[in-house]
Formats: C-alpha cells, sequence, structure tokens
C-alpha cells in the first residue's frame, strides 16, 4: 500500500488558525503542559441500591441478617468471611445458597443465602447441620445471635465497596420470596413466607410508611386502616410523599379513603389484599402498590 502526505491545508482568512489538541502529551520535565496529572479511578461496578443497608432482624426464637444486594453478590462475600475467619469450608452449593462450615471439630454449621422480599435484598440464616434424618441438636439463640452480629459487622464493612458477584449463584436473584399477580381485576402480593413473617413484615411496611392502623385483627389477619386529613401535613400525607408543588407526581387518596388489609395463608405462602370499604378501588390498588414497595 502507498502512502503519501497531503500539502497543508490553506485558509482563505489568514487571522483563522487550525488549532490541534494532543490528548496524549509526552510527558517531558519542565513542560507545563506535558506534566503528568492524576487519573480519577474507575467508578465502582456494583451497586446494590441507595443504602447498602445490612441489619440484624429478629422476629420471635428467628433471627437472619438482611442486606440491601443481591444474592449472587452477597454469595461471594459469605464466601470471604468464612474464609477469613476461623471456621473452614465444607461444601459450598451455589445452586441451592447453602454453605457447609465447620464451625469446631463437633460441631458443622448450614449458613443458607436466599432472597429477601425487597427487590435487591439477601437474607442470611445460621442453623444446624442435621442429617437426612433431621437428627441434630438446635442451636442456641445466644450462639446464633453472636454468630450472626459477626456476619452483619463484616457485610456493614464490605457491601458497600465489594465489585464483585458469583455467576454460579445467579439463580437465586429468580427465587424472590414475593410476587405480584391480578385475581379477577384485583393486585394480590404473594409472600413465599408463613403467617408471622408475613404478618411482621406487612406491619414494618406501614410503619415505614408512617401508616396508621385503626384496627387490627391478627387472628383473621386484617389491618383497617383509614384516613382523615386534618392539614395538608398530616402523617398520612408522609408516607404518600405529599408535597405543597401543585404539579408533583405523588401518590394521593381521597380524604374519606379506607381500606382493610387481608393476608391469608395456605401451604406455607401468604397472600396480601387491599380493599376498599368506600368502593375506592383504585386507591386500593395505589395503596397496594406502596404497600409493596416498602415490603422488606
Amino acid at each position: 500500500m502507498k502512502r503519501r502526505v497531503n500539502s497543508d491545508l490553506t485558509l482563505d482568512d489568514e487571522n483563522l488558525q487550525i488549532i490541534t489538541d494532543d490528548h496524549y502529551p509526552p510527558i517531558t520535565e519542565g513542560i507545563a503542559s506535558a506534566e503528568e496529572q492524576d487519573i480519577p479511578a474507575p467508578r465502582q461496578i456494583f451497586s446494590s441500591g441507595e443504602s447498602n443497608e445490612v441489619q440484624l432482624r429478629r422476629l420471635g426464637e428467628l433471627m437472619w441478617v438482611y442486606i440491601e444486594t443481591m444474592p449472587s453478590t452477597a454469595w461471594p462475600i459469605a464466601k470471604n468471611y468464612i474464609e477469613a475467619s476461623s471456621m473452614s469450608i465444607v461444601t459450598a452449593n451455589p445452586d441451592t445458597g447453602i454453605f457447609i462450615i465447620e464451625h469446631s471439630e463437633n460441631l458443622n454449621l448450614q449458613l443458607v443465602i436466599e432472597h429477601g422480599i425487597k427487590e435487591a435484598s439477601t437474607e442470611i440464616f445460621l442453623r444446624s447441620n442435621k442429617n437426612l434424618d433431621g437428627v441434630g441438636e438446635d442451636l442456641d439463640s445466644t450462639f446464633i445471635q453472636t454468630e450472626l452480629e459477626k456476619i452483619v459487622q463484616y457485610f456493614a464493612s464490605s457491601v458497600s465497596s465489594f465489585a464483585g458477584t458469583s455467576l454460579a449463584a445467579q439463580n437465586l436473584n429468580d427465587r424472590k420470596k414475593a410476587k405480584i399477580f391480578n385475581l379477577n381485576n384485583q393486585t394480590m402480593i404473594e409472600l413465599d413466607l408463613g403467617f408471622d413473617r408475613a404478618w411482621s413484615a406487612v406491619s414494618r411496611a406501614l410503619t415505614a410508611g408512617n401508616i396508621t392502623s385503626n384496627d387490627i385483627d391478627r387472628d383473621n389477619g386484617i389491618f383497617l386502616v383509614s384516613y382523615s386529613a386534618e392539614s395538608e401535613k398530616s402523617s398520612w400525607f408522609s408516607f404518600l410523599n405529599f408535597t405543597d408543588n401543585e404539579n408533583n407526581d405523588s401518590l394521593l387518596l381521597n380524604e374519606a379513603a379506607e381500606f382493610k388489609i387481608i393476608l391469608t395463608t395456605k401451604e406455607g405462602k401468604t397472600n396480601i389484599l387491599v380493599k376498599s370499604l368506600t368502593g375506592a378501588n383504585e386507591e386500593a390498588e395505589q395503596l397496594i402498590s406502596k404497600i409493596n414497595e416498602l415490603l422488606s
């Protein structure tokens, strides 16, 4: 291939100049334009949401670690935690989300990683590694709390900066505990949880949204929620993200809106349904959407 260099360009206006920028000047000492410049660090690949929240939660004797990150990211962090501790990994199955770990010479444990209720969340449980016949000692609650607190501390210092994910554990991301479906033109939330945990999750969602239950019938799984707007700044407006901006897109319900939140459990799963006591079906749909957003 023949190459040739074209002649210089001739400009009609002699006052015009062709300015070229050399973005990669040679680093030459004493030449200001060629001084070495700091290169910013690359942005983190990983982001689990807005807060990377890590909590130790308890419901009766049940305790677990709640993390706002995907299970496929929690898996390698948990693996790093075990390897950095005095424990050792006996088996690791990313398909089931279970580590079998040797805690001591006479005690093996299961560290179980599951998808949480909230989108992009993980729950970690610690259990005794019982045999196929279910034989094995139950763990003392104090022991479980102590071990889970160690996991909370490790994740709290790691999850916000961790940039990895496990391809082998990607299937855990699809096993969500919360699903939304439509039945007879009515939206329902299905939680892959028993009644106690589902009730606790809904209660926590109502509290997080500043939604006050006027009456509760736990035996029948009912929250009765009524709103009376004493002022535009009342507590129920705060859950709707109400502002004084007339053009805002906030969720607004009628002042007389009254709702019944119903939980029904069957075969280990709990359905959540919202009914309007005043026939305000559209507002009921908006409310169940808000509850789904706040579930964790």
